[in-house]
């Protein structure tokens, strides 16, 4: 007669799986099975060490992993016994992101159409606040099977994500460096904005200089920042760097490039009623494109949040290993 030990045993033919996954994957087809069924005990730990050879971290943190799954459970006397035997509708992913902005919305729409109708979803915000990010982090630690996080650019984020088991860990939207490899789909800001500023040095040149709106104390990327000087010194184009843009301030002849979208409207308003027509009489020029600037006609340059949203869909079902650097995309419209 089968055993759990069985199809565990059974797994030892996968190269490509660890201990761990052996262990899980052996109890969720034992499940699948019916070897096991809701109810049954589980063996204990001491047991699973001795027939398996396994180290007691690998067996404590499998049925732990099976726990945040919501496949078995624990309670004291009792040991550990399966709480669910339908394993298709267990996983439990925690995606924490910057906020609801028009662009993260795309990816999060992408991302929750490829996990599908059995997976379990929540979504925290951070706000960028480095405070609320590791509360957060701390709340759901160890608690969910999959975590999906846009991190903060700031020191103490490489040690709060240590915390979490590289299995479990998909990076998103900003790359910030962890020690050794993991899981992550990111964006790289400074060669490929340095690119884009260079693809529209033709037009730019039309213009007598252009200015860019970035607030040391704010979250947009420092990286571009370089970027956008070091595009200035090589293609020989006069510019300059403003903290933020002030109503009023429009002139004829400059280019205007901000990652602020309050910004970007504010200046299609001032030049709609100042009667100033962008791409003719100034140029304005946005990142993180979205479905309004494309309707207005605003030329925009950024990462594919739709297409990113799909990839980390994609991995949480899968588990295949990924370390992607999304390309910028340049979308060439009316305003430049």
């Amino acid at each position: 007669m089968k055993t759990v030990f069985d199809e565990i045993k059974k797994l030892e033919a996968v190269p490509s799986f660890s201990k761990h996954d052996r262990l899980v994957n052996g109890i969720i087809n034992a499940i699948d099975e019916k070897l096991l069924m809701t109810d049954d005990l589980l063996p204990s730990l001491n047991e699973m060490i001795r027939t398996l050879r396994f180290s007691r971290d690998t067996v404590v943190k499998g049925y732990q992993e099976l726990i945040n799954r919501g496949l078995i459970g624990s309670t004291r006397g009792r040991g550990y016994y399966v709480t669910n035997g339908n394993t298709d509708q267990t996983l439990q992913v925690a995606l924490l992101m910057y906020n609801m902005d028009t662009f993260e919305e795309q990816f999060y729409r992408n991302f929750r159409a490829e996990l599908g109708p059995n997976v379990h979803l929540n979504v925290f915000f951070h706000h960028g606040n480095i405070e609320v990010f590791e509360t957060i982090l701390t709340q759901v630690k160890g608690k969910y099977g999959m975590y999906v996080i846009a991190p903060i650019p700031h020191p103490r984020t490489k040690a709060l994500l240590e915390t979490i088991p590289r299995h479990r860990f998909l990076m998103v939207d900003r790359y910030e460096p962890v020690d050794g490899e993991f899981n992550h789909i990111t964006q790289e800001f400074a060669l490929s904005s340095y690119m884009i500023f260079m693809e529209l040095a033709p037009v730019i040149r039309k213009f007598d200089e252009i200015i860019f709106y970035h607030s040391a104390d704010s979250l947009d990327p420092k990286e571009i920042v370089g970027a956008f000087k070091k595009f200035l010194k090589d293609a020989g184009i006069k510019g300059r760097v403003l903290p933020e843009f002030k109503p009023g301030t429009l002139e004829k002849g400059k280019v205007y490039f901000t990652l602020d979208n309050y910004a970007v409207f504010a200046m299609l308003k001032e030049c709609k009623a100042r009667k100033l027509k962008p791409g003719r009489d100034l140029g304005i020029l946005s990142h993180n494109d979205e479905p309004a600037k494309e309707l207005i006609g605003i030329t925009t340059y950024s990462a594919d949040f739709s297409l990113m949203g799909k990839k980390a869909g994609e991995f949480v079902m899968r588990r295949e290993a990924v370390m992607e650097t999304m390309p910028m995309v340049l979308w060439r419209r009316a305003t430049l």
